[in-house]
């Protein structure tokens, strides 16, 4: 599969909550392989903070699309995103172990850029400081610009040299 062939962008919605409790755990398999829980454990665990992030990311952005990424009818990931006054967060993007790596990230990630250019914003999104997408980010142009614990606080802007305005 490769990032041309009809991968589309719909609002998600509560029917779609399976799927995306199911690509929220394929997140955390490898972290999760390092912990000595039984699956049950492991499961319940996944189950509490799916809900504990999605519920944190509509409370904290009233205002964000919340989209499925969907490709063939098939739902393959998300993309969350909040454009603000100043900016265009980057809340969130996941997509399903076997999707990754075929180019389809980078397209939706060009495509908000690509939107941030044409409103003079920057583009800012929190990345786990071991996070593999780190790379992709870095190659797409994000810079570093605060730490807050285990994250990163990476921003893009057209014109890195000056900065956000």
């Amino acid at each position: 599969m490769d990032a041309s062939s009809g991968v589309n962008r719909r609002p998600a919605c509560e029917t779609d909550l399976t799927f995306l409790g199911l690509l929220y755990a394929s997140t955390r398999t490898e972290e999760l392989s390092q912990v000595p829980w039984s699956e049950t454990e492991k499961q319940s665990f996944l189950d509490q903070q799916f809900k504990a992030q999605h519920q944190f990311y509509h409370q904290q952005f009233p205002n964000a699309k919340f989209d499925l990424i969907v490709s063939n009818g098939r739902p393959i990931g998300r993309i969350y995103v909040d454009q603000r006054d100043d900016e265009i967060r980057l809340i969130d993007i996941a997509l399903l172990p076997e999707i990754r790596g075929n180019g389809i990230g980078s397209e939706l990630i060009n495509q908000v850029l690509n939107k941030a250019r044409t409103l003079s914003k920057a583009v800012r999104i929190h990345v786990e400081v071991n996070n593999p997408a780190m790379r992709l980010y870095r190659r797409l142009g994000f810079k570093q610009i605060d730490t807050n614990g285990i994250y990163h606080l990476m921003e893009w802007y057209d014109d890195q040299e000056s900065g956000a305005k």
